[in-house]
């Protein structure tokens, strides 16, 4: 049985907020670190509203990592407010100036907003004045958590398989097209090796460790404390098939969520559901090199 958490609404906004400042930092240092447009002085506007953007947003972010206490709470909150503001609106005049299309460099982008997300939970439990094993429970039977998270993604891939086989025929017999989710594509379609590593990572490390700590390790108890133990499941499940925005796979995320979910509840330990997560990941990476064909 899972124990209790001690995540408060106040946690959950700021965290909520602390993500979505990282997708925008990382949209922003991947596009400056390809940025191929003409020398003088549009460059050199181009990187001073880059570093500027990059300022603010980080500002906000460190904002955002600490609790906000009642005596500081408005002073705190307009500041981040100003940060936020002006940091999006130089990211927005950035990108403008690039005209790169967004699809260009997906899997970098991801990978340094990934990147981003796991710096500001490292700050934001240090702001908590948590550790990683008062809040996800890291030192209860960690071996027998991990096993459990093995076993679980190999029982657990095949049905994932052939629950997005049938999404797929489902999707073909009404005349619509099956798309690829954005990280699979991207790294199908790169030939470069240092992009497959980074894609590697990003697949095997940053996004269970990320997503775990983040649907089932901290938002999933604090709804479910909140008195809505079947939401918490269900809603929590929900979202976090609908944040990764493909239709083919929507089903199989959802029934993983589901089953992560359990997994943890039943050991009570992240590391179940980060292990699980990340050999899912991996077993799929595999799938996509040894059947390229079958996955196309």
């Amino acid at each position: 049985m899972l124990s209790a958490k001690p995540w408060t609404l106040e946690a959950i906004l700021r965290l909520v907020l602390g993500v979505i400042i990282c997708l925008s930092l990382g949209s922003v240092a991947a596009v400056g670190l390809h940025y191929a447009g003409p020398p003088g002085s549009k460059r050199i506007l181009f990187f001073g509203l880059l570093a500027a953007a990059i300022l603010l947003l980080s500002t906000a972010l460190f904002l955002v990592s600490r609790p906000w206490r009642v005596e500081v709470l408005l002073s705190r909150l307009f500041l981040l407010l100003g940060c936020l503001f002006f940091g999006l609106s130089l990211a927005a005049g950035m990108l403008k100036m690039d005209g790169t299309p967004p699809e260009v460099n997906a899997g970098e982008r991801m990978v340094i907003t990934e990147a981003a997300v796991l710096v500001f939970l490292i700050a934001f439990l240090k702001g908590e004045k948590l550790s990683w094993s008062e809040a996800f429970g890291l030192s209860n039977r960690p071996r027998h958590a991990v096993l459990s998270g093995f076993v679980v993604a190999c029982v657990f891939l095949p049905l994932a398989e052939g629950l997005q086989i049938s999404a797929g025929y489902l999707m073909t017999s009404l005349r619509l097209k099956p798309h690829e989710q954005q990280a699979v594509h991207a790294l199908r379609v790169t030939t470069v090796w240092s992009d497959r590593v980074s894609l590697a990572i990003l697949a095997l490390l940053l996004a269970p460790v990320v997503e775990e700590i983040f649907f089932r390790g901290i938002f999933y108890p604090a709804v479910k404390q909140a008195g809505f133990p079947r939401l918490a499941l269900w809603g929590v499940s929900l979202l976090f098939a609908l944040i990764h925005a493909n239709v083919v796979t929507f089903i199989p995320l959802f029934a993983l969520a589901v089953v992560l979910t359990l997994l943890y509840e039943r050991t009570n330990n992240l590391l179940s559901t980060i292990s699980a997560h990340a050999l899912f990941n991996g077993l799929n990476f595999a799938l996509l090199y040894l059947f390229p064909r079958a996955n196309a």
